[in-house]
């Protein structure tokens, strides 16, 4: 996808311009379904290159940033509370289980169309937890959350994401995007606690469990499952922790994350973040998936 500065005529026509949206999103739906549920590993990377321009030609349309592609259900599209950006994000399977991730940040402009790409640079991203990025070397996830923090200094956004990673383990990301110069950035210092100083904080854990993460917008705090391995024998083996009955969390104190040990649940209200839509059955769960299909995890 191509950063798009140049201005486009406005339709005249706001009826034909609703018509015309409607048509790409049919097609973005049926490609969408493709690169998610196809066998053949070069059907569905082929039925996502057609879904990355399709999106981008969609995008050009007059005040597309409005429309909601609510029928595009194989991608997760989560707009800023304060209506700033919104996120494309979306992942394709490879045959080894792992996985690719694709998305976009559009601007919401009254005018030409801004549209920030974002390639997925993960594999060769070796300690991201201590690494700030550009949308170019993106540490890629499926976000879910965004939660706007004003600070004096670098006004930001945390982003909740799930990562997924092999066949033996999953991933999920807490990340932090700002912009600099009108450019987007990932990751910020502003993780405290829990051993050291994080740009952003990344959870890993056995693919057949299930991990909360989520944010309390009441008590400021991002809270999660505290992960344990089954054995202290495992403690270098990721891929075998799983939640363990405890929660822990980041608490936002003067535009910086605290780390809390320990959480009672019982205080936490039950507010539930933005979910995400099963592309198979249309039924809101968490954001997790397996290789060809997304299931609750």
């Amino acid at each position: 996808m191509l950063l798009c500065n140049h201005s486009f005529a406005q339709h005249t026509d706001d009826g034909g311009r609703i018509r015309q949206l409607n048509m790409y999103q049919d097609s973005l739906k049926h490609l969408g379904y493709t690169f998610i549920n196809n066998d053949n590993d070069i059907n569905r990377k082929n039925a996502n290159y057609t879904f990355i321009k399709t999106l981008v030609s969609t995008l050009q349309i007059p005040n597309s940033f409005a429309f909601p592609f609510d029928s595009v259900k194989t991608i997760s599209i989560t707009k800023s509370p304060d209506n700033t950006f919104r996120i494309f994000s979306w992942h394709v399977a490879n045959d080894d289980g792992s996985y690719r991730f694709y998305g976009a940040i559009q601007l919401n402009t009254s005018g030409a169309l801004k549209l920030y790409p974002l390639g997925d640079y993960s594999p060769l991203i070796k300690n991201p937890e201590d690494s700030l990025t550009d949308n170019n070397k993106w540490y890629g996830a499926q976000y879910y959350t965004i939660v706007p923090v004003q600070t004096a200094a670098t006004p930001y956004y945390v982003l909740l994401g799930w990562k997924g990673n092999t066949v033996k383990s999953t991933k999920k990301v807490i990340d932090i995007l700002s912009f600099q110069n009108g450019k987007p950035v990932f990751g910020l210092p502003v993780f405290d606690g829990n051993g050291k100083k994080r740009k952003r904080v990344v959870f890993e854990y056995a693919r057949q469990a299930s991990m909360l993460l989520k944010y309390i917008p009441s008590q400021h705090l991002i809270v999660f499952d505290n992960l344990a391995p089954p054995d202290k024998k495992l403690k270098d083996k990721p891929e075998t922790y799983g939640p363990d009955l405890t929660y822990n969390g980041y608490r936002l104190k003067d535009g910086r994350w605290e780390f809390v040990d320990n959480i009672d649940m019982r205080n936490v209200p039950d507010e539930h973040d933005v979910t995400y839509i099963d592309p198979k059955s249309g039924v809101q769960s968490k954001p997790v998936t397996t290789a060809k299909k997304v299931v609750k995890n």
